[in-house]
């Protein structure tokens, strides 16, 4: 291994090819349908009439590897962020849903024959949960949050995209949270507490040292996922708790209009969930193999990782865990979203991804309600790396095929 393959975050930054000289780039400022603020980056060259949109609920993708390929290719290009761009405390994805649809509406405005829409990553199911709603009458969408917290999709325009492509886009953030988080916690506000019987990095449940695939016995394995569950759930009836003690405290100030109860109601009840970088397929190979690099989304070493800074849904409030990243709670999800979407669908599957496994690629595919919908399979890893040193990126194999496809179908 180089110094660069061996850093704890490596493969997660690809350098991006160099857009066209002719492409023309303006910043813009929307205001959702709530009122909120986000912005966007708008890339057109001479002649594009579909524009493709890409969009992540908690990164900036102004720079996403996809961007000049898809230009080159004679698309344009918009990028936006939400209004919790790289910050996982206050993403609540019925929000996002508004933030998304602001930018559906900006491109019809401009006049585009076709707006497409491109999920990477957890841009994946929150496209899919906004072409569910987006396709209901006004009074059939969610009117609430998990936590319970009133939300306004009816009053919001929801253009329809023409299309949807998704590119590695695992289940959701909280399917995928379910699988990372660490079950062997047994204390939350302790982070190195254990139970040995749960612990994943441990060689008596068949951990081996990297970079040497572990194995793990089916009994195991089955004990863990169970537990996995189990965590959510102890987390989801603390953030409730959290929920109804701030409802309470909001009720009281209407009563009394007691500034102490002001401050209850204003007081941030944030929930830390420790060692979310956990999930056994980083060390064991051997479980839904395909062709991926040991690691986690963070780097090769999760047994380091875990109990680091960086991990999903780390610091968050309780509305945000329960919208986003409860597994249990969360109304982003892939396979419950998908039957909803009939656009015209492209899956990309990056072989070595190390968040959507070849059988979660099948169910998502299946799910899908799209008449017309196309699996393609390229080499690649889940940020669109190379599958091995010398290789193509797998960004650019799979714009190669995102091209073809919306060529044939938006010449």
């Amino acid at each position: 291994m180089t110094e660069q393959t061996q850093r704890l975050g490596a493969g997660r930054y690809i350098d991006a090819a160099r857009a066209p000289d002719t492409t023309v780039t303006s910043v813009h400022e929307l205001t959702t349908a709530d009122g909120a603020k986000i912005s966007g980056v708008l890339r057109v060259v001479p002649g594009a009439r579909t524009v493709v949109a890409l969009m992540h609920p908690r990164q900036d993708l102004a720079h996403h590897v996809l961007v000049p390929e898809l230009l080159a290719r004679g698309f344009a290009v918009w990028t936006q962020g939400t209004r919790s761009v790289n910050n996982d405390i206050s993403l609540v994805h019925e929000q996002a849903l508004l933030d998304a649809a602001a930018g559906q509406v900006f491109l019809r405005e401009r006049g585009f024959e076709h707006v497409v829409t491109l999920g990477h990553s957890g841009g994946g199911t929150l496209f899919a949960f906004y072409h569910q709603q987006a396709g209901l009458p006004a009074g059939e969408r969610l009117t609430r949050t998990p936590a319970g917290r009133p939300i306004d999709l009816a009053g919001a325009q929801m253009p329809l995209p023409d299309a949807a492509v998704f590119m590695a886009p695992h289940p959701g953030q909280g399917a995928l949270l379910q699988r990372l988080i660490d079950p062997s916690v047994v204390d939350e506000a302790d982070p190195l507490s254990v139970d040995p019987r749960l612990n994943p990095f441990d060689p008596a449940n068949g951990f081996a040292e990297p970079p040497h695939s572990s194995s793990y016995s089916p009994e195991f394995i089955t004990r863990y996922r169970a537990a996995q569950r189990e965590r959510i759930a102890r987390i989801d009836a603390l953030a409730r708790r959290r929920v109804d003690e701030a409802a309470d405290a909001r009720r009281r100030y209407k009563s009394t209009s007691d500034p102490a109860d002001h401050r209850a109601a204003l007081a941030p009840r944030v929930l830390t969930v420790y060692r979310t970088d956990a999930d056994l397929r980083f060390t064991d190979l051997y479980l839904s193999p395909n062709e991926r690099p040991y690691g986690s989304l963070f780097g090769r070493r999760p047994d380091l990782t875990n109990y680091g800074l960086v991990g999903f849904g780390r610091f968050v409030t309780p509305d945000a865990w329960l919208s986003t990243w409860s597994g249990l709670s969360s109304n982003a999800d892939f396979l419950r979203c998908a039957p909803a979407l009939t656009a015209p669908s492209l899956f990309v599957e990056l072989t070595g991804d190390q968040a959507c496994f070849p059988e979660d690629a099948t169910s998502m595919v299946d799910a899908l309600g799209s008449a017309d919908k196309t699996h393609v399979r390229v080499a690649g890893t889940h940020f669109g790396g190379p599958i091995r040193d010398g290789a193509p990126t797998g960004a650019t194999l799979a714009a190669a095929d995102i091209g073809t496809w919306l060529a044939t179908r938006f010449a």
